[in-house]
Order: structure tokens, then C-alpha cells, then sequence
């Protein structure tokens, strides 16, 4: 058996290859020897939980849903790690789940306060539509409207109208195609017009 995959027993007892336990944590320890289906019967059991707590830190429906979709893989990699003399499965993966909310939250705040920055100091020229949405954007209304975009729209939209970067700079510095740039630049300010009130 691999090291890294090996179990933690209890002191005293025996090891065992194929735990027969069905609990979380029989399921995790079988997870942890790299059983895929044991991880596919235990995914549903810790989802919603991990969701519902993500959801309550992040506060934002498609956030929690990427935090737990990163938890879950953590677990399935890091399954070794769980060492069930020390705590529940759940405890731990409640663990590992209140950890990652809490970096995309400030992740996520940490982009606001950028963007933020930004608008209190505009540089270079910028459309209609940015302009007014600057003169009418208040700090509450900035956070909010920006929440609502998706990870992939904000960043975009913070490269074109508050770095001052052309579509083609943001399609470089992003990596992606033109069009998937102006795509979401667009699709970005759209919300972001509709959030705000803002006319076109």
C-alpha cells in the first residue's frame, strides 16, 4: 500500500484494507486508500452541507458553488490527511470548507477594494457607458454591482475601464480569445448597467 495513502488507526487496533464502515467516516478512510466509488457515495452526503456553509460565508449562490466544488476536490486529494482518531470526517471536512470560504471572501474583497481604488482614481479615456456609471457609482452600490458579475466578467471588466486596458490587451493578459474578451466585457457592463440604474 502506498504511503501516502495508508490509514490511521487507532492505537491497538488492527489495520485493515477495506473498512466496512459506511459512515463518513468509514467512507473517507476508503477514500483515502483511493476508492472512487466510496468517494462517490460519500460526495452527496457532504455537499449540501459543504454548500450550505459556504453559502452562509461567501453569501453568494455561484461563489458557494465553486467553493465547494474546490472543497470536494481537496478532500479527494488530501483524503490521507483525514486522520479519524483526531475528529469526525464531517468536522473535517467542515473544516477544510470554512477555510476556503473564507479566502474567497477576501479574495473576492480584495478585487472590490481595487476596483474601488480605481474609481476613485480613473485614468485615460473611457466610453459613455463607463463615465456614467462612475459619476453615478457610490461605494455600496460599487460592492453590490460587482458581486453580481461572475469571477470570469469582473476581471475583465476591471482590466478595460479601471486599468485601461484595450480588448486585446485584456484578451492578453487573460489568455483568452478576442472575442471571449469583448464577450465578457459586454456581457459584464450589461449587468453592471442594470445593477446600477445606468443608461446606455
Amino acid at each position: 500500500m502506498d504511503d501516502d495513502r495508508r490509514l490511521h488507526l487507532v492505537p491497538g487496533e488492527q489495520p485493515t484494507e477495506r473498512p466496512d464502515d459506511q459512515s463518513p467516516d468509514g467512507l473517507l478512510t476508503l477514500v483515502a486508500l483511493g476508492d472512487a466509488e466510496a468517494f462517490e457515495r460519500l460526495y452527496p452526503v457532504l455537499a449540501r452541507a459543504v454548500y450550505g456553509l459556504a453559502l452562509r460565508v461567501v453569501r453568494n449562490p455561484s461563489l458557494a458553488e465553486e467553493v465547494s466544488q474546490e472543497v470536494l476536490v481537496e478532500v479527494w486529494r488530501f483524503a490521507p490527511r483525514y486522520d479519524r482518531t483526531r475528529g469526525s470526517a464531517m468536522a473535517w471536512v467542515m473544516t477544510i470548507a470554512h477555510r476556503r470560504a473564507v479566502d474567497r471572501v477576501r479574495r473576492e474583497q480584495s478585487q472590490v477594494d481595487r476596483a474601488l481604488r480605481a474609481v476613485e482614481r480613473p485614468t485615460g479615456d473611457h466610453d459613455v457607458v463607463s463615465a456614467a456609471m462612475e459619476r453615478s457609482w457610490d461605494t455600496a452600490r460599487v460592492r453590490r454591482a460587482l458581486a453580481a458579475l461572475t469571477a470570469a466578467q469582473r476581471e475583465a471588466i476591471e482590466l478595460a475601464f479601471f486599468a485601461g486596458y484595450t480588448h486585446q490587451q485584456v484578451s492578453g493578459a487573460l489568455g483568452i480569445p478576442l472575442g471571449t474578451a469583448k464577450t465578457r466585457i459586454r456581457d459584464g457592463l450589461i449587468r453592471l448597467r442594470d445593477a446600477l440604474g445606468v443608461e446606455s
